[in-house]
C-alpha cells in the first residue's frame, strides 16, 4: 500500500511563550522552536504500521520552505521511506484552499492508494483534509482513530463521536482520513536513526512543477485573511470547594441554583 502523509511544522508550544507581534496580525516568530505537529505525528505512525503489517511504502509531505526539511527529515527518521518538499515563493501567504490546492497536485503526481493528514493543525481549522478530499473526489473521515485493512480495496475506520461513542465504517481505496490523536504511541525517534537520514536528499517542487497557476494559491488566491490576533481577557479566577463529597455537591447545587444553571 502507498501511503502519503501530510505533515506541517508548527511552534512548539512546550518550549515557547507565545507572544503576539507589534503590528497584532501574528504571533512573534523570532527565535521560536519548532516540531512536527502532533496530529500528524500519530498518522506517521499509524502509516508505518500499516506498512508493517501489509507492506508498501510511506511518503510524507509537507508544504513549506527549506527549514520545513526538518520535520520530513525527523519523520524519516521514525520510519517514513521518503520525504517531498512543496515549496516555492508562491506558496506563502496560501489560506487553507491554497494548501489543499497544492496538496492535490502532489498527489496526482503519484499514485497513492491512502492519505492521511492530522486531525487539526496549529490554526485549529480541522479542514485540510476534507478539503484535499472533496478536491481529489474521494471518500473521507474525521478523527479517526482506529483503523484496519480488510481484504480487497477497503478499509474499516472507527471515528469518534459525540458522547464518547465510536462510529466504524468500511472505507473504499483510495481515500483521505484524518488522524485523532491516541490512535496509537509514535515511536521514540533517537539520534541514530535522525542521522542516518541527515544527507538524504529531499526531491522539492515547486509550482511549475505541479502544474500549479501561482495566482490560485498563495496570498493572491487566499480567499481567508487573518487580519487581527488578540489574547481574551482573563476572567474571574476559580472558585475552589472544600469540604466532603457531599458538602461540595450541596454547595455546587446552591451556586448553580444562584447563577441560574439550576432550577
Amino acid at each position: 500500500m502507498e501511503i502519503l502523509v501530510c505533515v506541517k511544522r508548527v511552534p512548539d508550544t512546550s518550549e515557547n511563550e507565545i507572544e503576539l507581534n507589534r503590528e497584532g496580525n501574528d504571533i512573534e516568530r523570532d527565535d521560536l522552536v519548532y516540531s512536527v505537529n502532533e496530529w500528524d505525528n500519530y498518522a506517521v505512525e499509524e502509516a508505518i504500521q500499516i506498512v508493517d503489517k501489509v507492506g508498501g511504502s510511506v511518503t510524507v509531505v509537507t508544504v513549506g520552505d527549506e527549514e520545513d526539511e526538518e520535520v520530513l527529515r525527523r519523520e524519516m527518521a521514525m520510519g517514513a521511506n521518503n520525504g517531498l518538499l512543496l515549496a516555492d515563493d508562491a506558496f506563502q501567504g496560501s489560506d487553507g484552499r491554497g494548501i489543499a490546492t497544492i496538496l492535490k497536485a502532489a498527489v496526482e503526481k503519484g499514485n497513492y492508494d491512502l492519505i492521511l493528514t492530522g486531525a487539526l493543525a496549529d490554526g485549529g481549522e480541522a479542514q485540510i483534509g476534507g478539503m484535499l478530499a472533496a478536491m481529489l473526489d474521494v471518500p473521507f473521515a474525521s478523527v479517526v482513530n482506529s483503523i484496519a485493512v480488510l481484504d480487497g480495496n477497503k478499509l474499516k475506520v472507527g471515528r469518534e463521536i459525540e458522547g464518547g461513542n465510536q462510529e466504524m465504517s468500511e472505507i473504499e481505496l483510495p481515500c483521505v482520513l484524518s488522524i485523532q490523536t491516541g490512535i496509537n504511541e509514535p515511536r521514540y525517534v533517537g539520534i541514530r536513526g535522525i542521522r542516518k537520514v541527515a544527507s538524504v536528499e529531499i526531491p522539492s517542487m515547486g509550482a511549475a512543477d505541479l502544474g500549479l497557476d501561482a495566482s490560485a494559491v498563495g496570498s493572491a488566491g487566499a480567499r481567508v485573511r487573518r487580519m487581527d490576533y488578540f489574547v481574551p481577557e482573563i476572567g474571574d479566577g476559580a472558585e475552589m470547594l472544600e469540604g466532603s463529597t457531599d458538602e461540595i455537591i450541596e454547595k455546587l447545587i446552591e451556586m448553580l441554583k444562584a447563577k441560574g444553571g439550576l432550577k
